[in-house]
């Protein structure tokens, strides 16, 4: 697939577009299921000011939504840290959530174990490497999947009640992370609607019933629910790659 990601961010005076790759890889392949570039312009007259790394910017900005997604919705004593995958996103995402919260245990698990073994062995503090899925899930308070899985591989009588679910992979409107069961005995909160209504297999095979858009919750508008069992299905939107990449160019621009 190509995907081409424009939007414009009067607040943050910024206009961008991402143009994003993204590979189904049959077997483990050294080059990156996703690949993209940023390119950012000046809204005032459409110059292009600056062509960034895409693939940089999605794993953080991802990570970073994921991390407000579980800042708000995890229950309030979390200790256990749960991460299925050991890809680009599994490493974005150990990198914020170890900065931002206090978990006595991590564990990882992936398909292929050499890559959990790598994972667990190159990143800044200890992480169990755990040979099944439902190891590694059970008791866990916030999970992370971030797979290529095409069919299930978290399963809702393995998840403790009150725990939260950032689920990052299935990318597709016929691929799935998550069974039925827990997508609908979980609360569940998207980043978009209209995205999560056309774009995940977790969401449209399920039938399970959206609560309310982060957003929402971020504004009061809508509840949390920290107490129950929530989901935050991550798709990921444009402006976000907008937010970020001109966070960049500020960032940069100011160091020059």
């Amino acid at each position: 697939f190509l995907g081409v990601m424009p939007a414009y961010s009067a607040v943050d005076d910024a206009l961008t577009t991402k143009l994003v790759t993204f590979y189904e890889h049959k077997k483990d392949s050294s080059v990156p299921s996703h690949q993209a570039t940023v390119l950012l312009f000046d809204p005032r007259n459409g110059s292009l000011k600056a062509l960034l790394d895409g693939s940089v910017i999605t794993a953080k900005r991802t990570a970073a939504v994921s991390a407000i997604a579980t800042k708000l919705l995890m229950p309030a004593f979390a200790e256990v840290l749960c991460i299925l995958g050991a890809g680009v996103q599994a490493y974005s995402h150990y990198e914020i959530f170890t900065e931002l919260f206090t978990f006595k245990e991590v564990r990882i698990w992936n398909r292929t174990k050499e890559k959990a073994v790598k994972f667990a062995s190159s990143v800044n503090g200890p992480v169990q490497v755990c040979s099944s899925a439902q190891e590694a899930v059970t008791g866990a308070d916030v999970i992370i999947t971030v797979t290529m899985a095409t069919t299930p591989i978290l399963f809702g009588d393995w998840v403790k009640p009150g725990a939260h679910i950032n689920a990052v992979g299935a990318s597709r409107p016929d691929w799935r992370e998550l069974d039925d069961e827990l997508m609908k005995n979980s609360v569940l909160f998207v980043d978009s609607r209209e995205a999560a209504l056309t774009e995940s297999g977790d969401v449209i095979l399920s039938g399970a019933e959206i609560f309310a858009e982060l957003g929402e919750v971020v504004k009061g508008t809508k509840p949390a629910l920290p107490e129950k069992t929530t989901v935050f299905k991550s798709l990921g939107m444009a402006v976000e790659d907008t937010v970020a990449a001109k966070f960049v160019y500020d960032s940069w621009s100011a160091g020059n």
